[in-house]
């Protein structure tokens, strides 16, 4: 039976029976601050009562362009949209019209939002429910997916060898999320870089779930690699409904009015989920913020292993910035193939146990976990007790 809940607050969810749980779900993300911040509550009460819509530009807007330009050195252009679907969908429209090439990579169990042509082998629910795919998804649609293996480089230098010149986009979770967290390695990412390069395609990092979550500048500051095109979401709307996709200026510069690939949406840059979003960004880009966060995230995965491991339980976790994964394996994994190989039935025996406890996590073995600057050194103790009693009656 699912929760309904009602209440957020802080570090914490209320459901519609009054009981409270840490959370480590954070709305899938977006709540890096916690539910409620008091800043951005005020933020969006305060747009709110200038009105809710305009259908037209607005200063915020270019505030929010500005900031995430100045954030992301690979971003010289920037258009705000309402969801990652309508980010990712765009990102891969302006890559094949920019290359006037029809093929794209995509890499199986990550998720890149529910447009057709994404929804091939993904992750996330997808996952969860056992269907790699969609129904609904025309195989014609679906033809120009190409399907590789996340970290194999092999595999990718082989199809750049045979189809590069038909290759208009790889696109990419550069920490993936969607089938529990997995790190890219190191000469996975330099293999995108300088085949797409080299090839003439477009280099786009999705970055709704990991921008602004593993570090002020993303995924790909953190690992020194420049994408030619960055899709934004979760934390940039501050938990309201915000997203943008940007990049180099003169793969921007073919999206309409200016050039031929034609983008809107009515609700793109909303001026309530802009306040938000630029409380939010401003609160996270702080100088320290991601210093505690990626401690905080570091005590709860070390205390969760030392718990299990202690109890004699295989277990493993791993954390990047705010992200975390667990796994029921005895190594965290680095594929697909890895994650798939875990314990899914000892997961759900966890999840249900911690869910008594009151830790809300995610509610699947194949989603990351996220930490806010909401939780304290006591949630955490906390929530580490609750699996360490967990763990006491696990056999």
């Amino acid at each position: 039976m699912p929760r309904f809940f009602k209440e957020g607050k802080g570090a914490y969810l209320w459901d519609a029976d009054d009981k409270r749980y840490i959370d480590y779900v954070g709305s899938w993300g977006p709540a890096i601050l916690g539910h409620a911040d008091p800043d951005v509550i005020h933020a969006v009460k305060t747009a709110a009562e200038h009105g809710l819509s305009f259908g037209a530009p607005t200063e915020a807007e270019i505030e929010m362009a500005d900031l995430l330009c100045g954030l992301l050195p690979g971003m010289d252009q920037v258009r705000l949209v309402s969801s990652g679907t309508e980010a990712t969908m765009s990102a891969i429209r302006l890559a094949r019209g920019f290359t006037g090439r029809d093929k794209f990579i995509k890499f199986e169990g990550c998720y890149h939002g529910h447009a057709d042509a994404l929804l091939v082998k993904a992750g996330s629910g997808l996952l969860t429910f056992g269907n790699p795919s969609s129904a609904g998804v025309p195989a014609a649609v679906a033809a120009d997916t190409l399907v590789l293996g996340y970290n194999d480089v092999e595999q990718l230098e082989q199809t750049f060898s045979k189809l590069g010149t038909q290759i208009a986009a790889v696109i990419l979770e550069p920490v993936a999320g969607n089938m529990n967290l997995i790190r890219p390695t190191e000469a996975f990412l330099s293999a995108l870089r300088r085949l797409c390069t080299e090839y003439g395609a477009v280099l786009i990092f999705d970055e709704v779930m990991t921008g602004f979550r593993v570090g002020p500048t993303c995924a790909q500051g953190l690992f020194g690699i420049q994408p030619d095109l960055t899709t934004l979401g979760k934390v940039v709307g501050g938990g309201m409904p915000l997203a943008a996709f940007g990049g180099r200026a003169d793969i921007m510069s073919n999206i309409a009015p200016l050039g031929p690939v034609y983008q809107a949406g009515t609700l793109s840059g909303n001026p309530i989920a802009v306040a938000a979003g630029l409380v939010t960004l401003k609160k996270v880009t702080a100088p320290g913020f991601f210093t505690a966060l990626t401690a905080h995230t570091q005590a709860l995965v070390e205390g969760l292993t030392t718990v299990a491991q202690a109890a004699g339980v295989s277990f493993t976790a791993q954390s990047v910035g705010g992200m975390f994964g667990l796994y029921f394996a005895d190594k965290c994994p680095n594929s697909y193939a890895e994650v798939m190989a875990c314990d899914k039935a000892a997961f759900n025996r966890f999840f249900h146990a911690m869910l008594a406890e009151g830790v809300y996590l995610a509610p699947s073995a194949f989603e990351a976990g996220f930490v806010s600057a909401a939780h304290t050194e006591e949630d955490i103790r906390q929530t580490v007790k609750a699996a360490e009693r967990v763990f006491s009656r696990w056999q």
